[in-house]
């Protein structure tokens, strides 16, 4: 789950990583207020949305008047922004962060995340940050620092010291950065996250260390024990077909293609979407309906994959392992009869009880088309894409 800059520096002063002062608006009005509230002669305005790239696409702005910030929210507040992190959708921009305005005397890159080839939370620091760190992590690799954190041990402030002495810091600046370290490894782990990005992470005109920006996912699979993520939820700012697919426990990802997918397991959901690809097809979705498929569940399937007005034909790709094919045949038919399917359906059964979920679909009166494997699967519904037939309902 994503979070708004607002709502991970909330969580940063609590464990002692230093923020600038700040406040949320949802009005002009609102933003002003904040600005008085705070204090000082210059202030920053900020989107709040669930993507990087904002000061480029004009969702930060110094401003140095009451009047100023006033416009600037109502220039923000109502619209939808458009960043080169938004695979092209406008986000809408329901609230803006107005915060203190810092002289900036040098600007640094403090990330963690879990690095799944060392098996270990990772921290990736550099010198260099600001909003060009993707650029310096390709063409100046040597200016990343990477420490890996002992799951027994946890980390040590040892670790943290020669990072900073790495970076080049001062002696009161690595001291200042192990206790943001430290504070971002608490953090990490009391709320189950997957990533905490500092960026930038600042040496400001005091010579202190203070996090300007922030980002933090957590991990979906734990949201059952964080009540309080939870209530952080904005789902303005997600896929409004994901949002659907979650409260049914499905595992669903828009793409740009035409040919839904409605799989069992992620492996196989990619496994189908290469193979379609290979077949001169574009996957309009990745959908995993999971090993324990109901009825039920194959249903909202087809409902979401079909919430889409692009999709021109479904694959349905099912390994009975678990889930009996069978079972798995009979949500098919009644959901292509209960959802009124107009596009081809194809489907490739294969495993548990896989005879009597063929007999199932044969019998079952509707168009559907059987494939006996996952290429002859992709080939058919790529052609039965771009021929434009009709659908399943007989």
């Amino acid at each position: 789950m994503n979070f708004h800059e607002y709502q991970a520096k909330e969580l940063f002063g609590e464990v002692g990583i230093p923020v600038p002062p700040g406040r949320v608006a949802r009005t002009p009005a609102e933003a002003v207020d904040a600005a008085k509230a705070i204090g000082g002669a210059h202030w920053v305005v900020k989107a709040q949305i669930h993507a990087g790239g904002r000061g480029k696409a004009g969702g930060v702005k110094l401003v140095k008047t009451f009047d100023e910030v006033r416009d600037a929210a109502r220039g923000m507040l109502g619209t939808g922004m458009v960043t080169y992190q938004s695979a092209g959708r406008a986000m809408p921009v329901d609230s803006v962060l107005v915060t203190e305005a810092t002289d900036i005397a040098k600007e640094l890159y403090i990330s963690m995340l879990v690095d799944r080839g060392t098996k270990t939370v990772t921290f990736i620091c550099s010198a260099e940050g600001g909003v060009e760190i993707e650029k310096v992590a390709e063409t100046n690799r040597d200016a990343l620092h990477t420490v890996h954190v002992d799951f027994v041990q946890g980390l040590q402030p040892y670790q943290c010291r020669q990072v900073g002495f790495a970076m080049g810091l001062s002696n009161k600046n690595v001291g200042q950065l192990t206790k943001i370290m430290l504070g971002m490894y608490k953090l990490f782990n009391q709320y189950d996250m997957s990533l905490i990005e500092l960026n930038p992470l600042a040496i400001v005109a005091s010579g202190d260390l203070m996090a300007l920006d922030g980002k933090i996912n957590s991990d979906d699979n734990a949201a059952f024990r964080q009540p309080r993520l939870q209530a952080m939820r904005d789902v303005a700012q997600e896929d409004e077909t994901e949002v659907m697919a979650s409260k049914f426990d499905l595992n669903y990802v828009t793409m740009d293609g035409d040919i839904g997918c409605m799989v069992n397991g992620a492996g196989l959901a990619m496994a189908t979407m290469d193979v379609i690809s290979l077949n001169g097809g574009s996957p309009a979705n990745f959908l995993d309906v999971g090993g324990g498929a109901t009825k039920e569940r194959v249903t909202e399937a087809f409902k979401i994959i079909l919430h889409s007005d692009k999709v021109r034909a479904i694959f349905v790709n099912i390994f009975g392992g678990i889930v009996r094919c069978d079972m798995i045949a009979e949500g098919i038919v009644a959901a292509v009869k209960e959802v009124d399917v107009k596009v081809p359906v194809v489907v490739r059964l294969e495993g548990t009880n896989v005879d009597l979920g063929k007999q199932i679909l044969r019998n079952s009166g509707l168009a559907i088309i059987a494939a006996d494997d996952i290429n002859d699967g992709a080939k058919k519904v790529v052609a039965a894409a771009k021929s434009g037939q009709n659908g399943a309902v007989a």
